[in-house]
């Protein structure tokens, strides 16, 4: 009598059981990380693995060769003082820098990439935008968004030198108030692709410090061979 009370909590019992194994994944991002979650564009995303086992690449990741130039394999370290970072290290940003809103996962491609799809949590700001001249207000914009400003922008004095033409058209880097500068992992499309190296240079000469800037080489090429979330931004 007293088994028969507890049946149906035995019962109970065997299908939670039963349907936590089935959540499982079978295919992990570590062995004790199932998957990352990340806002992108307002939306929360779920980074995870496909679980498909059989799943295989097609279309232009799945190419081994390309034209050299301009797709070289670029080396692994693109500048001195920038650190390779793969991707355990970009849950940990994700869960990490990008939750906290101490950094930034950009996406250097051209918009025409961005738009065939991106790992999720990144911004797309064009390698180009890196080189243009310092007064350019799209340069302006985007290192603000880095969290980083020019000095002149508040009212000093090497805005007023300029006005009155004591300064050519070139800005120093001291123009620049690095302070609040964002952690930033810089990627493209794989380890042929010569985007986010022009962009990590680009930033350098501007003068942001090498320690707050990561590349991850392996880009969208890796990202995929992994079988991780890409996701398509919204439409403008």
């Amino acid at each position: 009598m007293k088994n028969h009370y507890f049946a149906p909590f035995f019962l109970l019992f065997a299908m939670l059981l039963n349907t936590s194994q089935l959540l499982a994944l079978d295919v992990k991002l570590t062995p004790t990380r199932d998957y990352v979650e990340v806002i992108h564009q307002g939306k929360l995303i779920k980074v995870q693995r496909i679980q498909d086992q059989d799943h295989t690449l097609t279309g232009g990741y799945a190419k081994t060769s390309r034209k050299c130039p301009p797709f070289c394999i670029q080396p692994m370290q693109v500048a001195p003082g920038i650190q390779v970072v793969g991707q355990v290290e970009i849950f940990d940003f994700m869960e990490k820098e990008l939750l906290d809103g101490d950094g930034l996962l950009i996406d250097s491609r051209t918009p025409a990439w961005w738009k065939r799809g991106t790992i999720p949590g990144s911004v797309n700001i064009p390698f180009v935008v890196f080189t243009l001249d310092p007064n350019d207000p799209q340069l302006i914009e985007a290192m603000k968004l880095l969290g980083v400003k020019r000095r002149g922008d508040v009212g000093g004095i090497s805005r007023a030198i300029e006005e009155i033409g004591f300064l050519d058209g070139d800005r120093k880097n001291d123009d620049w108030d690095f302070t609040q500068a964002k952690k930033l992992i810089l990627w493209c499309n794989g380890m042929w692709c010569g985007q986010s190296p022009r962009a990590i240079r680009g930033l350098l000469k501007l003068g942001y410090p090498a320690d707050r800037l990561f590349y991850y080489r392996g880009g969208m090429q890796a990202w995929q061979s992994l079988g991780l979330t890409v996701v398509l931004p919204d439409e403008e």
